[in-house]
């Protein structure tokens, strides 16, 4: 009897030692875009760790992928035969089709999918050294990152998001490394390292053709007189711009600059969220209505209110927010007339919390606002 059961136990221990294997390999054959998608979903249902395991494992998956490829590369370039070629690509490829070399091929080929075939100069080593680039994996820093951040580590998440964006060449969303930007901000922003937060502020700006060099400060120039001797309307009839990825940084900057006592640079900053904040609106409008022009804020806001998804996005954006201190950057250095406009503007809104009272009570006596916690929240 004893023997029967000792077969069993082993029976079963067999089938389980099988199974974990069986498991292994399976997990092992999945492709690391594909682990680091379930690392996600984790990430997304709470399971923080189950999540950081993940996205460690598909850089591992990455990596090993690469230097694979990296391997089958090194040894096609090292046969005699191919040394004589003098480093010409096409020639090479051709070897490789002709003699059937399938991981050689396989590793050009995710090579062309991932950098374009004329950038690497008709050279076999330059694909080479592409190759030994590609095994960074700069998503998975990044959600490496967010798992540190949600779970507090505010200096590793840091570090894990600067790695991320040392590799922006290889993301493989385009304008992503705007986003990882805007979480070192945040969390910059966080730490009150406000001198950091900045400079990370510029490499955002910098991608604003409307804000940079001298053209950027003409037009800043301009659409200030504008404002001044025509008005917050007119500023809107005038212009528009719609690269909404640089809204929040303008934004964030604005209130910041309020915060220190920097008006005129708040000022600046908030003129551009206000604007493209508002072009989106406008645009909207205008795609959505056939019969819609702008003519004043007001007039704008009364066929919002049949917009949900527009305002979602007023909320996002914190557009009554920016209106109010965009005022209140203005009236702090003297432009007196259109800061009275927004302000009248957020009084006739309603429920729109506190900025409304808030623009009264600045419209019955105007003042230079203290600094707010809530400006830098």
């Amino acid at each position: 009897m004893k023997t029967v059961k000792k077969k069993m136990f082993y029976a079963l221990l067999l089938f389980l030692l099988g199974l974990s294997g069986l498991q292994a390999q399976q997990q092992a054959a999945r492709p690391y875009w594909f682990i680091l998608e379930q690392g996600k979903f984790a990430f997304r249902s709470g399971k923080y760790g189950e999540a950081l395991i993940a996205f460690e494992q598909a850089k591992r998956e990455r990596r090993s992928m690469y230097e694979y490829m990296e391997q089958a590369m090194i040894d096609i370039l090292s046969i005699y035969e191919v040394r004589r070629m003098e480093d010409n690509l096409e020639r090479i490829e051709e070897y490789i089709n002709e003699r059937h070399h399938v991981d050689a091929a396989s590793a050009l080929a995710e090579l062309y999918y991932r950098v374009p075939k004329d950038s690497l100069q008709g050279s076999g080593q330059r694909a080479l050294e592409e190759l030994k680039e590609l095994k960074d994996y700069p998503e998975a820093e990044y959600w490496i990152g967010e798992v540190y951040r949600i779970e507090g580590e505010l200096n590793i998440a840091l570090l894990q998001y600067q790695k991320a964006y040392d590799q922006r060449e290889f993301l493989e969303n385009t304008g992503f490394e705007i986003e990882i930007l805007y979480k070192m901000i945040d969390l910059l922003k966080i730490r009150q390292d406000y001198s950091a937060m900045t400079a990370k502020a510029q490499e955002i700006l910098a991608l604003d053709t409307r804000w940079q060099g001298d053209t950027g400060i003409r037009t800043r120039n301009a659409m200030m007189r504008i404002l001044q001797n025509e008005g917050v309307n007119r500023l809107l009839a005038v212009y528009r711009h719609d690269n909404f990825s640089v809204e929040r940084v303008h934004r964030t900057l604005g209130l910041y600059y309020y915060a220190i006592e920097q008006y005129e640079r708040a000022a600046e900053h908030l003129m551009f969220s206000f604007l493209i904040q508002n072009t989106l609106l406008i645009e909207e409008m205008l795609l959505s209505r056939y019969d819609f022009s702008f003519s004043n804020l007001n007039a704008l806001f009364e066929v919002l209110g049949r917009r949900r998804d527009l305002l979602e996005y007023i909320d996002d954006v914190e557009y009554y927010k920016t209106v109010y201190y965009f005022g209140a950057a203005l009236y702090s250095f003297g432009k007196t007339a259109p800061a009275q406009q927004l302000w009248t503007f957020l009084s006739q809104q309603n429920d729109i919390g506190e900025w409304s009272g808030r623009a009264r009570n600045q419209l019955r006596r105007p003042f230079i606002e203290k600094v707010q916690d809530i400006i830098l929240d």
